[in-house]
């Protein structure tokens, strides 16, 4: 079994790391170096770090903070928000991230997807969707910060994502995001059985059960979460004993 990664999300809004529930009620948490080398000491395996306003507000992704945290520390992470370019794509990897992940500007412009795997390499082409359930029951993919319905079909859009060359599909729940009352299984499940990419599982973690469930019921790659690990929550150590305990691969 292929080790499972425990993945903290850092949102940064003005160069500072914040936290919502469904994309509102935005609250300050701390720097994203301070936070992220927290991190890096105390056992995440990655980090994600979202630029959330950058690409509702036109603009690139704020570039100060990915130089700072990838001095500061010794993880892999990604960055996200406000990339609509390979030269955006350059900069984020030049500046010391790993992956860079893509939403909005992939919505737009599925072409960026496979540009950048072929000249990056499809491990560092994430693509990132937000998605919420419509009164079908189907899953739609939202852009811009969850501001804007695209109508895409989210399954769809990940098989289409991971055809053009993305190496990793990060799959938010709007519906999840924040309250806590666990992920969305059957959205997660929905992804996982029709690609095959490492998929992470986005929004709703409230507790380390929550997390067992996504990799026990969907077969995840990774877990995400933001709230329980920003708030002191949920230590990631004993997370990760947890799941240990129950079977989990993990590094510990």
């Amino acid at each position: 079994m292929l080790t499972k990664r425990i993945i903290p999300c850092l949102d940064v809004r003005n160069g500072r790391v914040v936290k919502g529930k469904k994309f509102k009620d935005i609250v300050d948490v701390d720097s994203p170096e301070v936070l992220g080398a927290f991190y890096s000491e105390t056992g995440a395996d990655e980090l994600v770090f979202y630029d959330i306003t950058a690409t509702h507000e036109e603009r690139q992704t704020s570039l100060e903070f990915v130089r700072k945290v990838a001095e500061t520390i010794h993880i892999p992470f990604s960055v996200g928000g406000g990339v609509n370019t390979l030269a955006d794509f350059a900069n984020v990897l030049r500046l010391g991230a790993d992956k860079v992940s893509i939403n909005s500007a992939a919505v737009k412009n599925p072409s960026l997807i496979k540009e950048a795997a072929l000249k990056y390499g499809s491990q560092c082409v994430v693509l990132s969707i937000d998605a919420k359930q419509k009164e079908s029951g189907k899953w739609s993919v939202y852009v811009n910060g969850g501001r804007v319905d695209t109508g895409l079909d989210a399954i769809e859009w990940a098989k289409k994502g991971v055809s053009l060359g993305a190496g990793e599909i990060v799959i938010n729940s709007i519906d999840s995001d924040g309250v806590k009352n666990g992920y969305d299984i059957a959205l997660l499940k929905a992804i996982t059985d029709v690609v095959q990419v490492p998929v992470i599982a986005s929004g709703g973690a409230g507790t380390k059960e929550h997390f067992y469930e996504a990799v026990d019921e969907a077969n995840v790659d990774g877990i995400l979460a933001a709230s329980v690990f920003h708030f002191g929550e949920i230590p990631i150590i004993d997370l990760k004993v947890y799941l240990k305990e129950r079977g989990i691969e993990v590094r510990l």
